[in-house]
């Protein structure tokens, strides 16, 4: 009986009295609650690292436009500004003067209209095939005489891919279709008008003065000494007072012509127009009456006497001769302006909500 109590008092001493080690419970929940703080912690850093990319993702996924109930981003915009300023540098003209906000604003305009247009092409179920695509780039390839690695690489001096390019052409032969479609086959163009035009603008359609000329050329070379260049001009002024004495300058050209082909032609220029010639020669040929004789022309290669023989007046080209031409002028023209006025119709016609 005696054991009997004392293993009952034993077993009920309390666990954690007197000096005994502490009990472990403690310690295991101030371990949880570290792993817990730990764990928000991470939590609050990884937020605060992602932050930026969410604003950024934020703001270029952000809605500018919506045109019949589909959406046109500010990553869109973004994108095109960027087109846009690429071109300007081959072409300033297009946006100068015009702040960021104006560009924003006509970049947007335009997305607006490439969506309408885009629309338009689904509705009236307007495709292209792969086919047309590729011919349309031989083409392109023939008419600049490029090979498909010269043209993938000057689409790269532009920044755009091949896949890109292809893209875009797509979209540019639907909408030339379109264009057709819509617009095109309801324009014409008559020959009452065509001839109107060709009467109001008849200096459109004169060609260029004509100079006939010949001349007594002094060589120098490219470094001329002084020496040189003493006596070149002084054989040159020499031959100026034999001309001024009258003697015939086509004698004079092939006895001290520098040039070998004066020999035989006398200094023969041949007929040739403005821009034709070097600046020094133009100068001193457009100044000339028939008949005179220039004085000393100093150009890079040497000295130069000339004598205008004729000037050829322009002449007005022929109505038949130019009609196909004004009438594509004039049929490319009222296209431009109808395709704006129906666009200009298909947003008046659209729903669309500018952000």
């Amino acid at each position: 009986m005696a054991r009997s109590r004392r293993k009952r008092r034993r077993s009920s001493r309390p666990i954690h009295g007197g000096g005994g080690i502490p009990p472990p419970i403690p310690a295991v929940l101030s371990t949880q609650k570290a792993q817990s703080h730990v764990k928000r912690f991470v939590l609050i850093l990884l937020v605060l690292l992602l932050m930026p990319a969410l604003l950024h993702a934020e703001i270029i996924d952000r809605i500018a436009a919506v045109v019949n109930d589909e959406p046109i981003t500010v990553l869109d915009v973004n994108r095109e500004m960027a087109s846009l300023k690429k071109e300007a540098e081959r072409n300033p003209a297009l946006i100068a003067g015009k702040s960021d906000a104006e560009l924003r604003k006509m970049v947007l305009d335009r997305l607006i209209d490439k969506k309408l247009v885009e629309q338009k092409v689904r509705e009236l179920d307007i495709k292209v095939g792969e086919e047309e695509i590729r011919q349309a780039i031989e083409d392109v390839k023939k008419q600049n005489n490029l090979s498909q690695e010269a043209l993938v690489s000057a689409l790269a001096n532009q920044g755009m891919s091949f896949d890109q390019y292809k893209a875009q052409l797509k979209e540019q032969l639907e909408r030339l279709r379109l264009v057709s479609q819509e617009v095109r086959s309801k324009i014409q163009v008559g020959d009452k008008e065509v001839r109107e035009y060709y009467d109001a603008h008849k200096s459109k359609y004169t060609t260029d003065e004509t100079f006939h000329a010949r001349q007594i050329f002094f060589k120098l070379d490219k470094n001329p000494t002084a020496k040189q260049l003493r006596d070149t001009m002084l054989r040159a002024i020499r031959v100026m007072v034999y001309l001024k004495a009258g003697l015939n300058f086509a004698d004079m050209a092939k006895k001290y012509s520098d040039d070998p082909n004066a020999k035989t032609d006398g200094g023969d220029l041949g007929t040739f127009h403005k821009g034709d010639m070097i600046p020094e020669i133009e100068d001193a040929v457009t100044r000339m009456k028939p008949g005179e004789i220039s004085e000393l022309v100093m150009t890079p290669v040497g000295f130069h006497i000339i004598k205008l023989e004729s000037i050829t007046p322009g002449a007005v080209r022929p109505f038949d001769e130019v009609k196909g031409a004004i009438e594509e002028q004039l049929y490319r023209k009222k296209s431009e302006e109808r395709f704006n006025e129906w666009v200009k119709e298909l947003k008046q016609n659209a729903a669309i909500d500018i952000r």
